[in-house]
């Protein structure tokens, strides 16, 4: 049988690949200065690059995570320059992930059952063969952003120089972080988070070199009107309907149930609790990537000073750690705040309505502390959406160090399947 070439569009694609890995293998032009801790490097080129970018970029709290650092969570930092001097600071950090920070599903499914391919498929498998599957599961993943925040915290750009130009050398400090750390482990996967599906140029880019976009649960974030002063005047703006279901279905049965919302600082004991809370809603998690540190708030709240607001859920008048039945913090970055951490009693025998109020809580505390918006986050979109907040469209980018699984990882895109935001608008028609 006679040896047949491959066609001319076989050979075409099988020399793109060949030339995308010459090139993540290229220097990018720039210098790049790579270190395992942020003291390693520069502090005024780092200062420099991120003056103006979000408080996640800061020395200060990069530091306080060192101090305090997750569970399976080791940071790398990059410093790009080019002949003019700093351009880019990067944040990456080291994970392992494995079986054992998957939670099955309940009996009764989930609204994200049909998100979550693989936890279905541990979930149907016998007690024995899941805790097979989960000692087995195991993988290295290299980070490129922050995995306890949502929102671009991956790669901060000095402010005379063009976001998109700093991708290529983004790619080559990944890649080089990668190859320096095959004495500890191969890691599989690569991935790039946060990108607002609207601001994805500079990091589209990096398609070339086997990246892939995933579209994940959007961000949901509520617009504050400046008119706004208190909590009293975001519910004096909603419709009627909406106001009467927070009033009557919210802030009433906790009021009634004796639990007052006090401002607290998470200290000695109460630090304690708050961690306790926290870990009661963590390991209800699907998917758990970190645990924080027992120490991590008290950390948090000294570090961050007047940028955070930790607002409690009180059962009496005294701010006790048995006390303490909910938590909710609330950090202004620039001008956004985000609804961080929050924690609460789980299995409530009263039924209360703690995560709802605690988000209420988290509005006062944004609007207190002059924000523009306020970020909630990924999941429970719809209470998310009636509290008036819209969907911000995100992406994590994905590469395997393999090409096979790169084939693999670019036909899992295409079945990729997120929640959407239902369409509501909470507040009075103008």
């Amino acid at each position: 049988m006679p040896l047949r070439l491959p066609g001319r569009r076989v050979r075409d694609q099988i020399a793109h690949r060949r030339e995308s890995r010459r090139t993540l293998r290229r220097p990018s032009g720039f210098r790049i200065a790579m270190a395992d801790t942020l003291s390693q490097l520069a502090p005024e080129a780092w200062d420099d690059v991120v003056d103006g970018e979000s408080w996640f970029f800061s020395r200060e709290y990069l530091a306080m995570l060192e101090r305090v650092p997750p569970a399976v969570v080791e940071p790398r930092y990059a410093l790009i320059s080019d002949a003019q001097g700093p351009v880019a600071a990067v944040v990456l950090q080291w994970a392992e992930v494995d079986g054992t920070r998957l939670r099955p599903l309940p009996k009764s499914g989930g609204e994200d059952d049909e998100l979550n391919p693989l936890r279905r498929l541990v979930d149907r498998l016998s007690r024995p063969a899941r805790a097979a599957f989960a000692s087995r599961l195991r993988e290295r993943v290299l980070v490129c952003g922050n995995l306890l925040t949502y929102g671009q915290h991956a790669v901060a750009v000095a402010p005379d120089v063009e976001p998109d130009s700093v991708w290529p050398a983004v790619a080559e400090a990944i890649y080089r972080v990668r190859r320096a750390e095959k004495l500890a482990g191969q890691a599989g996967f690569v991935l790039i988070k946060d990108i607002p599906l609207a601001a994805n140029a500079g990091v589209a880019q990096l398609g070339d070199l086997g990246y892939r976009g995933v579209e994940t649960e959007p961000n949901m974030v509520l617009a504050l009107d400046p008119a706004w002063k208190t909590h009293a005047d975001y519910l004096a703006g909603l419709a009627s309907k909406y106001r009467s279901a927070v009033k009557n279905q919210i802030l009433q049965p906790i009021e009634q149930a004796g639990l007052a919302v006090r401002a607290y600082v998470p200290a000695g004991a109460l630090a304690q609790r708050t961690h306790e809370l926290y870990l009661g809603v963590h390991e209800n998690a699907s998917l758990r990537p970190f645990t924080l540190h027992p120490d991590y708030f008290a950390e948090l709240a000294a570090t961050a000073g007047a940028r955070v607001r930790f607002t409690g859920l009180f059962a009496g008048p005294d701010d006790t750690p048995e006390a303490l039945r909910g938590f909710i913090a609330t950090l202004s970055d620039v001008d956004e705040a985000l609804a961080y951490h929050i924690g609460y009693a789980q299995n409530d025998p009263q039924g209360l309505p703690l995560y709802l109020r605690l988000l209420h809580a988290s509005i006062a505390d944004a609007i207190a502390l002059g924000a523009r918006s306020l970020s909630f986050g990924r999941t429970a979109l719809a209470p998310k959406a009636r509290l008036g907040a819209k969907p911000q469209a995100m992406q994590v980018w994905l590469r395997h160090r393999q090409p096979v699984f790169n084939r693999i990882v670019r036909q899992l895109v295409g079945f990729a399947h997120h929640a959407e935001a239902p369409q509501t608008n909470p507040f009075k028609k103008a």
